[in-house]
């Protein structure tokens, strides 16, 4: 079911190589800025141990629960909805146990179909996320992007996992050259075609330097075309480093778009 306004997910990067250059390592740091980002309005946290930038350094299953646990669980205990950003079946798990109420898997359940069945136990939010290994695509890239995205929700309906409570994310900046970033963001209301909610995560990506000239001092001002063109053309919700300016971005595109 489509939240009646659109949300905003708040990220709380638990890593040293962040791709933003807003990791944080000590949990007591990111409580902090967790906190910070929900006073500014995030409606959820979306807490990540492990960068998924290019050629990031993959982390093991127990220096990753290190990482996230207690910024999950103090976040949690304060009564704030917390997002875990995994693809991992054990640190989903502990996350779960800890108070998160959303599996983020980048992967769209594709290498771990298991998280499908978990957040179905835990009565969680799933968000099933496109990507690919290469970046190759045929004639009709949002054609592919489709075809993916349903086989993902073929997997979490068949593990049990609600579809009420299953978000769809096309993967910007995942498995895709800059100008396929562009053409996903030009084609968004394509994927309402597959009756789910749709999270938008584009902020301070790096198409924006890539094709706009933005460096990442200056991102937030493409993140925040990007996140006004997708609330415009009906995401659900928008996923961002800076809470605050993308939640005034996101009050007026709402008003603009049409009923």
């Amino acid at each position: 079911m489509r939240p009646k306004r659109v949300l905003v997910m708040g990220i709380v990067n638990v890593t040293p190589d962040s791709f933003s250059g807003d990791g944080i390592m000590a949990a007591e740091a990111a409580v902090a800025h967790g906190l910070a980002l929900a006073r500014e309005g995030a409606d959820i946290l979306d807490v990540g141990g492990e960068s998924t930038r290019p050629g990031h350094q993959p982390v093991a299953d127990g220096e990753e629960m290190r990482r996230i646990l207690p910024v999950v669980e103090a976040l949690a205990g304060l009564g704030l909805k917390v997002s875990i950003d995994t693809t991992k079946r054990a640190v989903a798990a502990a996350a779960l146990a800890a108070g998160a109420r959303m599996v983020n898997d980048v992967w769209g359940l594709q290498r771990s179909p298991e998280l499908a069945g978990l957040a179905a136990e835990h009565r969680a939010e799933l968000v099933v996320m496109h990507n690919q290994e290469g970046t190759h695509y045929g004639q009709d890239l949002m054609a592919e992007i489709k075809r993916s995205l349903r086989e993902s929700l073929r997997l979490a309906e068949a593990a049990g996992q609600p579809l009420e409570r299953t978000w769809v994310d096309p993967g910007i900046g995942f498995g895709k050259l800059a100008f396929h970033n562009v053409e996903v963001l030009r084609r968004l209301a394509e994927l309402h075609e597959l009756g789910q909610p749709i999270l938008l995560g584009a902020s301070r990506k790096s198409f924006l330097e890539r094709v706009f000239g933005q460096p990442l001092s200056m991102r937030a001002w493409g993140t925040a075309a990007t996140v006004a063109a997708g609330v415009l053309r009906g995401v659900s919700m928008v996923r961002v480093h800076d809470v605050k300016e993308m939640l005034a971005v996101v009050r007026v595109a709402e008003a603009l778009r049409q009923p």
